[in-house]
C-alpha cells in the first residue's frame, strides 16, 4: 500500500485507533473521510484536522451501508483504501445473545458486507486496498470477551480468503491486528492501562510497516507477534490461561 496519495474511507475513525490512523494517514498527504454514527465525534476530528472529511454510517445496518457505499463512490470517485476499522467489544457472562448478536453485525458483517458494496469500485482503480482489523485476540482468545475474539478470528480467516481470491486483482487484502492498546474499546480504564501499548507507538509502528508494504499482507507490531504466532511457537495453551487469569 502506498503510504501518500490515496483517498481513504475509515470506519470507526472518530475515535481510539481509528481516529489515530486517520490523523497519521492524513499527515502524510492522503485524502481521509471518517465514518461512523456520531456526527458530533467525526466533527470534532474534522474540525481538529482541516481537510479531513466524514460520513455518517451505521455499520450494523445492512440497508445503510449499501446507500453509504453508493454515496461514497460517488463523491469520491477516487476512492482506492477501504480501512475496515469499526468495532465493538464487551465482556460476555456464559452466552449473551444481544452482546453476541450485536457484535457479530458490527465486527463481522458490517466489514463483509461494506467490502462487498465497494469491491467493484476498487477493482476499477489502477491500485487499491482493502484493509481489516482483527486482533491479537484472533490468534489467542480472551475467554471474558468469547464473540469479539470470535469475530476477529473469523475477520483474519476471510482476509486470507480474500487476499487469495483477488491476488491476481489490483486489490490489495492488508490486515492489521492490535495488541492491547491504550484506548477505551473496553472503558476509559484501558486508555490508561500500563500494561496496554500506548496509541502512539502502536500508530507509529503500524505505518512504518505498512510503508515496508509486508509480503504476508498482515501488520503485526513487535508487542503482538506472541499472540498472533503462539500456536505456532506450541505457546496457545499457556497463554490462553494466562490471558483468561487477566481482566483484560
Amino acid at each position: 500500500m502506498n503510504i501518500s496519495g490515496n483517498t481513504i474511507l475509515i470506519t470507526g475513525g472518530g475515535s481510539g485507533i481509528g481516529r489515530a490512523l486517520a490523523e497519521a494517514l492524513h499527515a502524510k498527504g492522503n485524502t481521509v473521510i471518517i465514518a461512523g454514527r456520531r456526527e458530533s465525534v467525526l466533527d470534532e476530528v474534522t474540525e481538529a484536522n482541516p481537510g479531513m472529511r466524514s460520513m455518517l454510517l451505521d455499520i450494523q445496518d445492512k440497508a445503510d451501508i449499501a446507500a453509504f457505499a453508493k454515496e461514497v463512490a460517488e463523491r469520491f470517485p477516487a476512492l482506492n483504501v477501504v480501512i475496515n476499522n469499526a468495532g465493538i467489544m464487551r465482556p460476555e457472562q456464559q452466552i449473551d445473545l444481544a452482546t453476541a448478536e450485536e457484535t457479530i453485525a458490527t465486527n463481522l458483517l458490517g466489514p463483509i458486507r461494506l467490502t462487498a458494496a465497494l469491491l467493484p469500485h476498487l477493482l476499477a482503480r489502477p491500485r487499491a486496498s482493502v484493509v481489516t482489523v482483527s486482533s491479537g485476540l484472533a490468534f489467542v482468545p480472551l475467554a471474558a470477551t468469547p464473540t469479539y475474539s470470535a469475530t476477529k478470528a473469523a475477520i483474519h480467516s476471510w482476509s486470507m480468503s480474500l487476499r487469495q481470491q483477488l491476488k491476481a486483482t489490483s486489490v490489495e487484502v492488508i490486515e492489521i491486528a492490535p495488541p492491547y492498546v491504550q484506548t477505551e474499546l473496553l472503558g476509559p480504564q484501558q486508555a490508561v492501562d500500563p500494561d496496554a501499548m500506548p496509541l502512539a507507538d502502536f500508530i507509529a509502528e503500524v505505518m512504518a510497516i505498512l510503508e515496508a508494504a509486508p509480503e504476508s499482507g498482515e501488520v503485526i507490531v513487535e508487542r503482538c507477534k506472541p499472540l498472533r504466532f503462539a500456536a505456532e511457537n506450541g505457546n496457545l495453551a499457556q497463554m490462553f490461561a494466562a490471558l483468561s487469569a487477566r481482566d483484560h
